[in-house]
Parts: C-alpha cells; sequence; structure tokens
C-alpha cells in the first residue's frame, strides 16, 4: 500500500509541476507571446506618426495646405489666362473680375508687371500649381519623397512666393489696382510656402539645420498674412471706408 501511495504522490507532484511551471519569456515562443504587430512599424509609405519626425499633425496639415491651395491657385490661375486671352483678342473686354476703377483685373492685365517675364504671369501658375496639388496629394498618402525633391519644392515655392511679394508692392503702389484672381494667388502661395518650409525643417531637409519639432507654426502664418491685409487696407482705406 506504501507503494501505491508513493505512486500517487508522484504523479499528484507531476501534475502540479506542469500545471505551475513558470512560463518563458515572450521571445520563447510560448503562447501568451505578444504577436509582432506589422503596423506598428514603418510602413512602406512611411513612418507611422508615433516615429515621424515631422510629426502626424504637421504632416496632414502640409498635405492638406498644399492640395487645397493648389487647387485654388490653379482655378486662379485658369480664370486669368482665360481673362487675358480674351482681352487680348478684344481691347474693349470686360474681365469678371472688374468692378470699378479700383477692383480691376483690367488695369493689372494691361500693365507691364502682368508680363514679368515676356508671358503673361497666369501661365507660371498654370505649370506650378498642378505640382503643389501632385504633392499635397503625395504627402496625403504618406508618400516618401527624396530630400533632394523637396529641397526643389523649397526653391520652387520660395520663388513663387518672392515673386507674389513683388506684384503685391506693384499692385499697391505702382498700379493701384486689385484683381480678384490675383488676391487668392497671393493668399495661397505664402502659406504653400511657410508649411513647405515648416516641412523641411521638421525632416531636416534644409542645409545646416537638424531635424527638429515645428511648433506654434499657425500664429507665424497668421501674423503674416495679417501684415499683407493691412497693407491692403492701409493703401485703399478710402475705397473700403466708403463701402462701409
Amino acid at each position: 500500500m506504501s507503494g501505491n501511495n508513493s505512486d500517487d504522490s508522484g504523479d499528484r507532484a507531476g501534475a502540479v509541476g506542469v500545471d505551475d511551471a513558470p512560463e518563458g519569456p515572450a521571445g520563447d515562443g510560448g503562447d501568451d507571446a505578444p504577436d509582432a504587430d506589422p503596423a506598428g512599424g514603418p510602413d512602406a509609405d512611411g513612418p507611422d506618426d508615433t516615429a515621424d519626425p515631422i510629426g502626424g499633425r504637421l504632416r496632414r496639415i502640409t498635405g492638406w495646405v498644399l492640395t487645397v491651395g493648389g487647387l485654388l491657385g490653379l482655378a486662379a490661375a485658369f480664370a486669368l489666362t482665360l481673362d487675358k486671352l480674351a482681352l487680348l483678342e478684344d481691347p474693349d473686354y470686360r474681365p469678371s473680375c472688374t468692378l470699378d476703377a479700383t477692383v480691376s483685373c483690367t488695369s493689372v492685365m494691361q500693365s507691364d508687371q502682368a508680363a514679368a517675364f515676356g508671358f503673361p504671369n497666369p501661365l507660371i501658375g498654370l505649370v506650378a500649381f498642378p505640382v503643389v496639388v501632385t504633392v499635397g496629394v503625395a504627402v496625403l498618402a504618406r508618400a516618401r519623397l527624396p530630400r533632394w525633391f523637396w529641397l526643389g519644392m523649397q526653391a520652387g515655392t520660395l520663388f513663387g512666393v518672392g515673386f507674389v511679394h513683388w506684384l503685391i508692392t506693384q499692385s499697391l503702389y505702382e498700379i493701384g489696382a486689385l484683381c480678384p484672381y490675383c488676391l487668392v494667388v497671393w493668399a495661397v502661395t505664402i502659406p504653400v510656402f511657410w508649411y513647405t518650409t515648416a516641412h523641411n525643417v521638421a525632416a531636416g531637409h534644409l542645409p545646416g539645420i537638424a531635424p527638429r519639432p515645428v511648433r506654434h507654426h499657425l500664429w507665424g502664418l497668421a501674423l503674416w498674412l495679417a501684415l499683407v491685409v493691412f497693407l491692403v487696407v492701409q493703401r485703399f482705406w478710402d475705397y473700403f471706408s466708403d463701402l462701409l
């Protein structure tokens, strides 16, 4: 009988030993080890938000600004081109954006500044803004664009914003008239440049600038746009005050 008791005790001890044995670490491939999440790391299109030096919010804002701004700029450039062609065909044609002597696309289109490079300025927009839209969609799709491409985008938007500010000064202080379609181009070119720069700073694409978080970017853009609005209102204060 004592032999049987010993066998029963051994069986019970063996059972306890199996059930209560400590589980191995996850790396041992046990059933309770968490499975690797393939979506947790960088995907084929770009890094996830937790490892993204640009930041998910800044990336989304940049993508939408480029996409929407490019579409609005393209529409304005297209409308300006149509009016310019009609004006060339008929000097007495009144563009749709000519309201009076101050809000007058006609005065702007007939100026020397309207063809700064020997051809109508809106043709530049017809070429440039589709590129902006394409880049914006690519950013929203989290596509990885090479550094040289972003440097080219930076150079293009720098030229665009510089050219727009030259046109602003010419429109306000030389021509003395406002073109509504031109105002749309001004209003979208500045944010496109601003967020292209913010993206490149955050990603470390610019020479001599290490990647760094870009915070409070909306305030800088708002201040810039407010300054342009102030200059327009100050220049044409008599006109706007008569409308009130």
